[in-house]
């Protein structure tokens, strides 16, 4: 059977090496006779593989020991209502900047949470424009009052809609803040080092850099916790994962399993040095094919915000943008189109997407350029 080169934006690519390394041991985990789906999580061989999915997570990033890593269910979605529910109290504010898609559904959840529990109304900071592509940038340094009393900040470091991703330095570099500060990585998760120390709260729905779906991975800072709301379910406090090892309920097994060979495979090619080296590559290679196509492709987005991890892009008409998902399902690249919401094209880029398949997309934009007469 031949593979099709796949630039799906979630569940997406994931490395050759692990699904087969997960095949083998399909019938046989860990010497236990059985599969890892039918495995308890309550046996010896889970809790170990478990701790090491957590212990390799944290290797990559260097957490310190004042952070743990959690595997919890639901998605980013869920960590949208759950964030708040633990955070918000004493009459303080949440702020929230949004870059895109999901960042607006975050605060839009927020603002539920906060009226439920009688807090003020989350402060929201929007990039979104009136007209054309509506999300192309990340507000520009010293733009938000940011309050010392703000009970946290929240971001989404990369849109995966809209291609808009927080970067580390310049004039789309992540914030300073004195308060909390909160974010969604799912669509960069584990693409590029960062000091997650400086972070109270990080999530992450595995299925597009980590894993399959079903998993999420948050990663909290201890104190932040314990200090968060303990009058909401017991369920949904961080600190109930915390001090039941995310084992307080049955978590998501194989997503867990495949998180674990997914961060083996990382620290395998270099670790995340390597992987933003890759993502940087691998970016340019189709922002480079945009630039060179006389207008025929053209990118929405601020030069300075654009994502490494999902590559946006229009073509003159809808009906030449149909045209180009077909033709590209037809040799094989399959997930080019964009969002539903938005529209256009999508090729994302992330850490099990090979280079020869990146290749292969440029080919294709040039040979599709040409055919249409630019």
């Amino acid at each position: 059977m031949q593979r099709v080169k796949n630039f799906n934006p979630g569940p997406a690519a994931l490395p050759r090496v692990v699904l087969e390394r997960a095949h083998a041991e399909w019938f046989d985990f860990a010497g236990t006779g059985m599969s890892v789906l039918e495995n308890s999580h309550r046996t010896k061989p889970y809790e170990a593989m478990q701790a090491d999915a957590a212990a390799r997570i944290a290797a990559l990033y260097k957490l310190p020991s004042t952070h743990e890593v959690l595997f919890v269910q639901g998605g980013a979605s869920t960590m949208f209502a759950t964030l708040p529910f633990n955070a918000l109290g004493d009459g303080k504010r949440a702020r929230y900047l949004v870059t895109g898609t999901w960042g607006e559904k975050a605060a839009k959840e927020a603002k539920t949470v906060a009226k439920l529990l009688g807090q003020p109304e989350p402060a929201v900071h929007s990039t979104k424009r009136a007209e054309g592509w509506a999300f192309a940038s990340v507000p520009a340094q010293g733009s938000v009052p940011f309050e010392a009393s703000d009970a946290y900040v929240h971001l989404t470091t990369n849109e995966t809609v809209d291609g808009v991703q927080f970067d580390l330095g310049g004039p789309a570099a992540l914030p300073t803040v004195s308060s909390p500060l909160v974010a969604d990585m799912s669509s960069d998760f584990v693409s590029r080092p960062m000091d997650l120390a400086k972070f109270a709260c990080v999530y992450a729905g595995a299925q597009k850099n980590a894993g399959p779906s079903g998993v999420t991975i948050v990663i909290v800072d201890k104190a932040w916790a314990d200090a968060c709301r303990n009058d909401i379910p017991v369920i949904f406090q961080f600190r109930t994962a915390i001090e039941n090892r995310s084992l307080y309920n049955t978590p998501p097994t194989l997503g867990v399993y495949l998180v674990r060979e997914v961060a083996r495979w990382i620290d395998e090619q270099g670790g995340l040095v390597a992987m933003e080296a890759m993502a940087d590559h691998k970016s340019k290679l189709v922002y480079d094919a945009i630039a060179s196509s006389a207008g025929f492709f053209t990118s929405p987005v601020d030069p300075a915000a654009r994502s490494r991890m999902n590559v946006v892009f229009r073509l003159p008409t809808p009906e030449l943008e149909a045209a180009f998902v077909k033709a590209a399902e037809g040799e094989g690249l399959v997930g080019l189109k964009g969002h539903r919401i938005v529209g256009g094209i999508r090729a994302s880029l992330y850490n099990a997407v090979e280079e020869t398949w990146v290749l292969d997309l440029v080919d294709f934009m040039a040979r599709f350029r040409k055919l249409h007469g630019h």
